[in-house]
Formats: structure tokens, sequence, C-alpha cells
């Protein structure tokens, strides 16, 4: 009796853990707070359809791409609207729209899949952090009012991007920080989440040759032997720097051996310890780093390993454990997913969605046993469970907002998810 007591305190005590990771699910930045696109819990939808499994369905004006954030039941997205970089507050309980800001001119459509407010906010402490296209950087309390605003072109020059602006903005515990990887001067810029006042400007100004030079990845913050380090991938470069003065602490080159003029770079980097996973060369390859080891000097020796089969121009990879989870949109192998192994790279298995033409722009999320991969109609493919030996594709779910192009990320909430597609919030 004794046993079966304990166990079934057991499996309660699992369950409202489970339950509790849920309820307090907060996704502060792209990728969530880990950076690592992935989180525990129990209970996500596994499948669902315009008809079935949506709790609503919010429309967001103007034009936007940016994978929403979400803290104490709001979730934080962004669009071009009336011509104006605008921040949209969402209530997640019943989708309605608490309020929108604007702020600054919006100067998208570069580009079919994007626009002027591509990167996604970031939020902490009660105040959300937008950057835009136009170089507009603001802070913004939970009603809405703005409390403080710069320009970073018009502090420290115009943006050369070819296409429109995919760095978001990263947090660390006293900064907002934005990276600006472009042809001409490229730097790291610090300003305090409380004042606005710039805490530090780093120069990255490294050999890449044309459009290489030019980044829409976004850092992240990890943790280097104890010490707080940001990591960012771009203009052929990993570079590592200190997160409270921004110097540079190591620099590994040689990831555009041919100097190919047009190896811009939008897939971002995943860390997970001293390991830093980059993919590069528009899918065409992807490298494992030692970041303890890049620090020390070690350069090249650095590398860990090595791949040149698998990769992913525009799908950020995810991480948890020992699985890096890859989504490759090349022409060859578009909707393959490989589980590679951090410390290897080798593939553990791999499992292919159904075949079409569609592109994948979004990145995979991890949500309990199974991996979320979204195409650009806004179907999404759901994997699992990934604690078989051999995953496969769980179910096929489509949403009636099929306009290209839906590039935001699947978010999770409260054991729901979040989807936007090019027109709509919904959440499932």
């Amino acid at each position: 009796m004794t046993t079966r007591l304990n166990l079934t305190l057991s499996v309660i005590c699992c369950l409202c853990l489970s339950t509790a990771l849920n309820a307090q699910e907060r996704w502060p930045q792209w990728r969530g707070a880990s950076q690592q696109g992935a989180t525990q819990g129990n209970g996500f939808p596994l499948q669902w359809s315009e008809n079935e499994g949506i709790q609503w369905k919010t429309e967001i004006a103007g034009q936007g791409s940016s994978t929403p954030v979400t803290d104490s039941g709001v979730a934080y997205l962004t669009a071009g609207s009336d011509g104006k970089n605008t921040l949209i507050a969402v209530g997640l309980d019943d989708g309605k729209v608490l309020w929108q800001t604007q702020i600054g001119e919006d100067r998208g459509q570069k580009h079919k899949k994007g626009g002027g407010s591509n990167p996604s906010a970031v939020v902490d402490d009660g105040l959300v952090y937008a950057y835009f296209r136009s170089g507009d950087l603001a802070c913004v309390n939970a009603d809405g009012k703005v409390v403080w605003q710069t320009n970073l072109q018009e502090e420290f020059g115009e943006d050369t991007l070819w296409w429109d602006l995919g760095s978001s903005p990263l947090l660390t515990p006293d900064a907002v920080v934005v990276a600006v990887m472009q042809t001409g001067p490229s730097y790291l810029v610090a300003y305090d989440k409380k004042s606005g006042d710039m805490l530090w400007k780093e120069d990255r100004n490294v050999d890449a040759p044309k459009e290489a030079a030019q980044s829409y990845s976004t850092p992240l913050l990890t943790k280097v032997n104890g010490q707080s380090v940001i990591a960012v991938m771009g203009a052929d470069h990993l570079t590592l720097h200190d997160a409270s003065t921004g110097k540079t602490l190591g620099s590994l080159g040689g990831f555009n051996p041919t100097n190919h003029e047009f190896f811009r770079s939008i897939s971002s980097p995943v860390a997970a310890g001293n390991l830093i996973v980059c993919p590069y060369a528009r899918g065409e390859t992807i490298t494992c780093v030692d970041m303890s080891k890049l620090i020390a000097g070690a350069g090249e020796d650095a590398i860990v390993w090595s791949r040149d089969d698998v990769g992913s121009d525009v799908p950020t990879p995810a991480i948890v454990g020992k699985s890096v989870y890859v989504v490759s949109d090349g022409k060859q192998s578009r909707g393959t997913v490989y589980n590679l192994n951090l410390n290897s790279g080798e593939t553990t298995w791999e499992v292919s969605v159904p075949k079409s033409r569609i592109g994948f722009s979004s990145s995979p999320l991890v949500a309990g046993d199974h991996l979320y991969v979204t195409g650009e109609d806004g179907k999404t493919h759901v994997i699992g469970p990934l604690s078989a030996d051999h995953p496969s594709v769980v179910s096929s779910n489509p949403l009636s907002d099929d306009e290209p192009f839906t590039t935001a990320s699947p978010v999770p909430y409260d054991g729901d998810l979040l989807i936007r597609t090019k027109n709509f919030l919904h959440r499932l």
C-alpha cells in the first residue's frame, strides 16, 4: 500500500510540475528564454484544423513576420501598419488587441517574405523592447507607453543591408543589445534597459566580401566557463563578446573558404554548454565550435565537428540535451528534419515531411516530446515522439491563412501553441 501511495503521489507531483511549467511559460525573446527553441511540459496540441482546435484567431493589421513573444498573459508582436512601425499587444485569454503603439516610420518591403518589422520584440520586467528596419529601437511599458526611444541609424549611420532587417534584439541582465552586420561599419551596441543610455558599443568589422558581409541572424547570450558571453554569427565569422562590456573575446573565420560573394547569413546559432552550432553557406554547412577553446585562442582547433551534407539556410536549429534538430530548406532536401548528436555531429535520425514546393522560413519548436515545423503556407508538421528510436510525422495541420508567407515560428503558451500566419495570430 505504501509503495502504491508513493507512486501515486509521485505521478501527481509530476503532473503538477508539468502543469506549473506550462502555466508559468514565458517566451521573452525569439527562441525563448534559453534561446534553444524548446520548452518542457505536456499536453501540447498534436492535431488541429481551421474547424477544430483553435481557441481564437485574431487578425493582425499591417505587414509583419516577427515571432510573438509572451509575458504575463500577453503576446507582443510587430507590424508595419499605415506607414508606421507598430508594436501590438494581444491578450492571450481571448485574443483581443489590447493596444498598438507606433514607433517611427516603416521602411520595409524590400523582400516578398518580410518587411520593416521582421525582428521579434523582447520583454523583461514589464518592459517591451522593439527594433525595426528603420533603425528605431524603443522601450514600451505594459500599458503601451513609450519609455525611451532611439534610432541607431541616426546615431551610427544608415544601414546598407540589401534586404529587410532580420536580427532581433537580445536581452542581458542589464541591457538590450542589437547586432548590426552589414557592408561597411558593423557593430554591437548595448542600451540600459531602464534609461535607454548607451552602455557600450563594439565594432565588428571582419573580412567578408559584398553581400557575405551582411547578416540577418540574431545573437545569443550564453555562459562559457561561468562567464556571460554574447555569440554573434555572420559575415563569415563567429565572434564571442563579453556581455558586460562588448569586448571581443574570440573570433573564428573560415566559414566561407571560397570567398563566395553572396553567403549572407540568416539562420542563427544555437548553444548548449560550451558548444555552439553554426549553420552557414546558404544551408550547405553546419559547424560546431567549442567556445571555451575559441576564447583560449585555439582558432580552427576549436571546431568540434563540421558537416557539408546537412544544413539550414533560414530556420534556426533547436537543441534539447544532446539533440540538435535541423530543418533543411535546400531545394533537394527541403522539409527533411535531422536529429544530430551535439557532441559528434552524427545523424541520430532523419524524417521528411510530406513533399511539396512549400519552403520553410520558420524555426522549429520542441514542445514536450514533439517537434513542430511550420511551412511558409502556415501548415505545421508535428514530429514525434522524440523519445522514440525512430520518430515519424504524427500530423500535418493546415490553417486557412495559407497566403504566402508564414515566417514566424510557433510559440508555446500554457500547454497551447501560438502560430502567427501572414494575417492572423492563432491560439491552438
